[in-house]
């Protein structure tokens, strides 16, 4: 007790102050208007910035399911397009969604593990033959094409991307529809070439190149990327055509697998394609 008075008896004149100070202070902001405005708005800047970042901070842990939703969304959308679906009728001018039967399906995946610097790269997936997944079945994400699938369990697959040998996934040049197979040297995870296409045929850079759907793995039209450069191949009358792909292999993160509904059928066909030697006379 002796110590608290002598404190207060040595700050008394700071104290006193201290008190004053408050008191005018109070009365200041509670009978002027332009201060208590002032205050008030800098409490509210301040509560501003603190919902910012919580939002921001809600945003960061709900972001996965965030995509989700998102990828969920985009299939109900693809499964929607023309080159998604079969006309039955093909004499009917006027369309109707009765002349149209599905023809592909796409169902969201998540990238569990992948490879982007090796000469065969392949990428894991969470989705396999309890989801409707079979080998042979193509892979793209929102940027582009991704590759097809390769082995498969019950809850997941394993998917030979484009990053690798004797892929071959058949693609065109959009502006002109030339077309050929989509290959890798084995070098660079952001570029490709494709193989086949006559240097007769006038291809202009930067055009896209998408899916041409002759094997009907992936429906046609799907990105795969844009003519980079072109050159002559020696002793050939090819173009040597650099595409960089649309897809950053190195980030992917969520894919979709497309499944042809009507693949039996096309494969069926097209195995009674008979070789040159063996086609009869007509």
């Amino acid at each position: 007790m002796r110590n608290l008075i002598a404190f207060f008896q040595r700050f008394r004149i700071f104290l006193v102050f201290a008190l004053l100070q408050v008191v005018a202070l109070s009365m200041y902001f509670t009978y002027s208007d332009f201060p208590r405005f002032q205050m008030l708005t800098t409490a509210g800047a301040i509560n501003a910035e603190i919902l910012t970042i919580r939002n921001d901070v809600t945003k960061h842990f709900n972001l996965e399911e965030t995509n989700k939703q998102l990828q969920w969304e985009n299939k109900r959308l693809r499964e929607k397009l023309k080159n998604s679906l079969y006309k039955e009728n093909k004499g009917v001018i006027t369309v109707d969604d009765t002349l149209f039967r599905q023809n592909y399906s796409y169902i969201p995946a998540t990238v569990i593990n992948s490879t982007f610097d090796k000469r065969d790269n392949y990428m894991t997936i969470d989705i396999g033959k309890n989801h409707g997944i079979k080998r042979g079945d193509g892979v793209f994400s929102s940027r582009g094409v991704v590759g097809i699938v390769h082995l498969v369990s019950d809850k997941y697959a394993v998917v030979k991307t484009v990053l690798s040998k004797n892929i071959n996934i058949d693609v065109m040049v959009e502006k002109g529809g030339s077309f050929g197979l989509l290959k890798w040297n084995g070098l660079d995870a952001k570029r490709g070439s494709i193989s086949g296409i006559s240097n007769d045929m006038r291809i202009k850079k930067w055009s896209k190149v998408v899916t041409r759907g002759g094997s009907g793995i992936f429906p046609r039209g799907i990105l795969v990327g844009r003519v980079e450069k072109k050159g002559y191949i020696e002793g050939k009358p090819l173009w040597d055509i650099t595409v960089r792909f649309s897809e950053d292999f190195r980030s992917i993160q969520h894919v979709y697998v497309v499944k042809n509904l009507m693949q039996e059928e096309f494969d069926t066909l097209q195995q009674q394609i008979p070789e040159d030697s063996e086609e009869p006379e007509l």
